[in-house]
């Protein structure tokens, strides 16, 4: 069974998790209806992607 050589210290245990951060996806401008949406995936107002309609939209009924 594997066991640790020595200790690890608070400061070597610390900045190895130091690297995990959170960062905010990288948002685009949709060439379609320019809003913006996730690089590489179809865009959530309008369905497109890559000039092509890839998700049908439901259509919003007139009162």
């Amino acid at each position: 069974m594997a066991v640790p050589k020595g200790k690890t210290s608070k400061a070597r245990k610390h900045s190895r998790s130091a690297n995990w951060k959170i960062e905010a996806p990288t948002m685009v401008e949709c060439p379609h209806c320019h809003e913006l949406k996730q690089s590489h995936r179809a865009c959530d107002n309008c369905g497109y992607y890559d000039g092509k309609e890839i998700v049908a939209q439901k259509q919003k009924s007139a009162k």
